[in-house]
């Protein structure tokens, strides 16, 4: 074989090997109700306020735990395997990527959606 026809062939195997990959990527949004024991999906919802969070960065910094309100009203602990995001109690709405295992959602990506710094120059201009 030629050195073209080899790199030609790396080539398409790792086109394919990054197609694969990302056909697995979790692209519908679920709730917790649809989230089956151990299926990798997306939840959306806000963050339960009322109950509490446990974040110690002194014990695990890659661990913080919140109660998650997903788009049916159903409220589930959440363990985030990551730092805790600055001012997640202010998001408007979040969004995980995990799986449920023991009633419990797992997350390893999380997405947040904060209030607009604009906002209130928004309202104010409608006023006028």
């Amino acid at each position: 074989m030629k050195k073209f026809q080899i790199v030609a062939l790396i080539a398409i195997v790792a086109a394919i090997a990054i197609l694969f990959s990302a056909s697995k990527d979790v692209s519908e949004y679920a709730t917790f109700d649809m989230a089956l024991d151990g299926k990798r999906v997306k939840i959306t919802g806000v963050m339960a306020k009322n109950k509490a969070m446990e974040y110690r960065p002194d014990i695990d910094p890659n661990i913080f735990k919140f109660f998650l309100k997903d788009s049916e009203g159903k409220e589930k602990q959440v363990v985030l395997a990551k730092a805790k995001p600055m001012d997640i109690e202010r998001a408007e709405s979040i969004v995980l990527t995990g799986s449920l295992k023991n009633n419990v959602f797992y997350a390893d990506e999380i997405l947040t959606k904060c209030p607009s710094k604009y906002k209130d120059e928004e309202l104010s201009l409608k006023k006028i």
